[in-house]
């Protein structure tokens, strides 16, 4: 989807505004908490066009001797990154510095930029929010209240005109989209480079359609591939003190526009806790999931030593346990072509559908070696389930009291449905509706 970017200085309403785009509109499709602050991270839909927003004030520090560059900072990620850039500023205060050198920032950038006049909550207010054409950014300057929502719709009318519309065949796409995600210099680029040379079938490398990364299609034994990686083949010189929000940002990104996440880190580092958030946040966009342990031959070996490795991360999952877990070298190419069969595999595993009939022979067999409890009282029948979907996969169980499942009950029936027709690496959403 296409990328708005606010940015503008604090105290000038940017949350409020991120908040009514991203909450009060019933238009949310993914949002989520940020890696530094507040949520920064939302998307959100207007008259049927879809776009994420991200507030960059989640860049600004608290600290008074890096706030001026921060502020720089935070505009040159957001003409990097972004379709559109919303620039917030306070009529109440009128012009100040920081808003001049922003916009001189800005006008040096191609991206669309709006300037969004805030805190216009009367008539003179707005008729007030005309001194800031002296910014020097055209003519989109639009008054509006974040906080009662007036004038908004106007700028999101105007806004969604110029943003990137995705081509009409996108949906028919039937290459398998892997990304390689994780923290940074743990050698997401290195796998890339010795999975590329190994093959001989690299199309072109082409922009990625949201500017966050460089897609490469290959072919791999026949199939159609298309490699995300999120380290990105382009230098990024303006860019230096927020390295972990700004990759957070690149990585959500990725997320979204793949159809298996590869999760790699570093063997002598192990599992973080960081990795964990990014895994579960594949998880909850029910991408299919491939981890990968790098550098594996920097880790000293003993007998069953990737067995014992593998039993931690897996004990430190717990509800990740389907994901499949590899060991390889980047740099000595060690293991590398497993990656990919691997991620295609899993890729093919999202997209299966499980006939009705063996489904629900399974599933009289799970029913008969435990029943769901009770509910208020009253016996839970389970009459019969179905698979309403695949990529991802979503069974829906028709039941007399569907409230009544618990959460430990419906893992039961997933993890039945796993040991009968696998689904190695791909999230499972089980469901109950009334019958």
């Amino acid at each position: 989807m296409p990328l708005v970017a606010i940015v503008g200085r604090p105290n000038v309403g940017k949350s409020t505004f991120f908040n009514r785009l991203t909450e009060t509109r019933d238009a949310i499709v993914f949002d989520q908490p940020g890696v530094t602050r507040d949520r920064i991270y939302g998307d959100a839909l207007w008259n049927g066009a879809a776009f994420s927003v991200v507030d960059t004030g989640g860049f600004v520090p608290r600290s008074a001797d890096r706030f001026e560059a921060a502020i720089r900072e935070q505009v040159a990620i957001a003409m990097e990154e972004a379709d559109a850039v919303l620039l917030v500023v306070d009529v109440t205060t009128g012009i100040t510095d920081l808003d001049e050198e922003m916009a001189a920032i800005l006008r040096r950038s191609k991206t669309p930029v709006f300037v969004v006049v805030n805190k216009c909550d009367n008539e003179g207010r707005r008729l007030e929010a005309s001194a800031f054409y002296a910014l020097g950014l055209g003519g989109h300057i639009y008054p509006i209240s974040s906080l009662n929502g007036s004038g908004t719709g106007e700028l999101l009318d105007a806004l969604v005109a110029v943003l990137p519309h995705l081509p009409e065949d996108e949906e028919e796409d039937t290459r398998v989209r892997i990304a390689f995600i994780g923290r940074p210099n743990v050698g997401k680029s290195s796998l890339t480079n010795a999975l590329l040379g190994e093959d001989r079938s690299i199309v072109t490398e082409i922009a990625g359609t949201t500017r966050d990364s460089i897609d490469t299609p290959l072919k791999h034994h026949g199939r159609d591939l298309v490699l995300i990686d999120t380290a990105g083949l382009r230098r990024r010189s303006k860019v230096h003190e927020n390295v972990e929000f700004y990759s957070a940002l690149r990585t959500q990104r990725a997320i979204e526009r793949c159809e298996v996440a590869v999760l790699m880190i570093e063997g002598p580092e192990g599992l973080q806790a960081q990795d964990i958030v990014v895994l579960k946040e594949a998880e909850t966009m029910r991408k299919g999931l491939v981890l990968v342990v790098n550098k594996w031959d920097l880790v000293e070996k003993e007998t069953n030593t990737s067995r014992d490795y593998a039993a931690k991360i897996r004990d430190r999952l717990q509800t990740l346990a389907y994901v499949p877990i590899l060991f390889v070298s980047a740099l000595t190419k060690q293991r590398v072509h497993r990656v990919i069969e691997e991620a295609v595999k899993v890729g093919d595993e999202r997209k299966k559908r499980i006939p009705t009939a063996k489904l629900n022979e399974v599933m009289q067999e799970a029913l008969a070696g435990h029943q769901p409890p009770s509910y208020r009282g009253a016996l839970v029948k389970i009459k019969f389930a179905t698979q309403v979907r695949e990529a991802p996969p979503v069974f829906a169980f028709f039941a007399n009291h569907p409230k009544g499942i618990a959460e430990s009950y419906r893992r039961y029936l997933e993890n039945r449905i796993r040991d009968a027709f696998g689904f190695e690496g791909v999230p499972i959403a089980v469901v109950f509706k009334q019958k």
